[in-house]
């Protein structure tokens, strides 16, 4: 049995361990991580599920904007990364901690969500590639991968996806 709780920043050891335990160390040469440095996690949008006092799951959600080709800023949240426990995988925890961070974030702040990862498994929470084709990450990306969920007003097809901190790929 596990519970979803608000993300604090005591659980951020924990959940270092955890992603650690799952992704390993090299998780941090990842093109999204470029999107992270110098950065906290959204701690109104991230929650973890604990098994008694064991943490189990995370998801995080970071803040991050589109800078378009003309400009124009749009804020923009970064989903991930998403993470379960080897020894409770499989039992939904990993969707569970997804329906609630985007439902804290369409209760809250309203706004696109982006995330790097499957097609086949995030498309049944909104996620698709239409719009990210033009959109250049801080780092090598399989284009694909480039998922965003968000129903509001076209974006601009072409732009610079940076971190809080402005962390954009070099020219």
């Amino acid at each position: 049995m596990y519970l979803i709780f608000p993300t604090q920043a005591a659980d951020r050891p924990d959940i270092e361990a955890l992603l650690d335990a799952g992704f390993g160390p090299a998780r941090h040469n990842r093109t999204a991580y470029r999107l992270r440095d110098g950065a906290s996690p959204d701690l109104a949008t991230s929650f973890i599920a604990r098994d008694g006092a064991t943490l189990v799951g995370s998801v995080q959600c970071w803040r991050i904007r589109l800078r378009a080709a003309d400009g124009r800023m749009v804020p923009m949240l970064l989903l991930g990364p998403v993470v379960t426990s080897s020894a409770h995988r499989g039992i939904g925890i990993a969707s569970k901690l997804i329906e609630t961070a985007l439902a804290a974030i369409d209760g809250v702040r309203a706004r696109p969500v982006l995330l790097v990862g499957d097609a086949s498994f995030y498309g049944r929470f909104g996620f698709d590639d239409s719009a990210t084709g033009g959109w250049i990450m801080p780092g090598p990306i399989e284009q694909p991968r480039l998922l965003l969920r968000w129903s509001g007003a076209p974006l601009p097809p072409m732009g610079w996806v940076e971190g809080e901190n402005g962390l954009r790929q070099a020219a």
